[in-house]
């Protein structure tokens, strides 16, 4: 075990947490990584109520949650379905975390925002959060892509230092493996969000065509783009991009996005059509670039005592 403030503060073994990656982050992944010692965190981002009904009511160990703000707007009443089942933590990505957090606080959970940068950081600070997590552009998914996660943590280690020196850092973008996590708890961070590595899982709720794609490739496959958005007619921000494996819809389409709403609906069926046939040459398969040292799947628990084993053989040597 590695223990660290985040690991007193959260009850946990590990000072390691999962991404709530949209729906494949869902009751069985969640649960495999708290059951490992870390703490799961289901992916409710985009607000579907059947489906955060359904993995709320199936995890085997106790979990957290986690939406898009932006979308959690839309549909307030969710974070009370999810505050009714007493989670470990509720974890607030991108927009305002302001109108939920007396709520959250309230209730006496955890408040876990994920902040891009140094003014969302101080944002996230005056909701009131009890844990930071900065996202490095290395990350998959969306996110702003306009800090390194090497810089920003002890940035941000150095704003806590002086301003809030109670509140807890997490690393998000690049942690695959124990180098990451030493390196982030070496720069100032109290542990880590795993997401590509937690994705590439016997557990994680992910097409087995699109893992073998994504290990087949390397951190260059990918790219921070907007396509998919467009195309699943997901209304993000403009500052935000999605890191996602570059293919042959990427390639075609990237920079030509005012040429894609010009033909939409044909591009969403035949991006229908492709979802539907596992065929990742046009569907999205999301990933950072951490995807380039992973290599295998295993089961979660593998990939945690490991990751903290080389992580602890790191920080003290034998």
């Amino acid at each position: 075990m590695i223990p660290t403030r985040l690991t007193a503060a959260l009850g946990i073994e590990q000072p390691v947490l999962l991404a709530p990656m949209d729906k494949v982050a869902d009751a069985r992944l969640a649960s495999a990584v708290s059951a490992a010692g870390g703490l799961g965190l289901l992916g409710g981002g985009y607000c579907d109520r059947e489906w955060l009904d359904e993995q709320l009511a199936s995890v085997s160990r106790r979990v957290g949650c986690g939406f898009i703000t932006w979308c959690l707007a839309r549909n307030p009443e969710l974070l009370d379905v999810a505050l009714d089942h007493d989670p470990a933590a509720v974890f607030l990505s991108f927009g305002d975390p302001m109108p939920f957090a007396d709520r959250i606080h309230d209730s006496g959970v955890p408040l876990l925002c994920q902040v891009c940068t140094v003014e969302e950081a101080r944002r996230a600070l005056d909701a009131g959060a009890r844990v930071l997590v900065a996202q490095g552009g290395e990350a998959g998914g969306h996110g702003t892509g306009t800090r390194s996660t090497l810089t920003l943590v002890p940035e941000l280690a150095d704003l806590l230092a002086a301003r809030s020196p109670d509140t807890l850092l997490v690393a998000s973008g690049g942690v695959a493996d124990g180098r990451g996590l030493a390196a982030a708890l070496c720069l100032g961070a109290d542990g880590v969000l795993m997401g590509s590595r937690l994705w590439a899982s016997t557990e994680a709720a992910v097409s087995a065509a699109a893992q073998r794609r994504a290990l087949a490739s390397s951190g260059d496959d990918t790219v921070r783009q907007s396509v998919y958005d467009i195309v699943r007619a997901v209304d993000w921000p403009s500052h935000y991009t999605g890191r996602v494996l570059r293919n042959d819809f990427v390639r075609q389409w990237h920079g030509h996005e005012q040429k894609m709403r010009e033909d939409l609906p044909r591009l969403q069926e035949v991006f229908k059509n492709a979802k539907d046939n596992d065929d990742y040459s046009i569907g999205n398969v999301i990933v950072g670039e951490a995807i380039g040292l992973i290599d295998e799947l295993e089961p979660v628990k593998a990939i945690i005592d490991r990751v903290v084993r080389e992580a602890s053989s790191i920080l003290v040597p034998t």
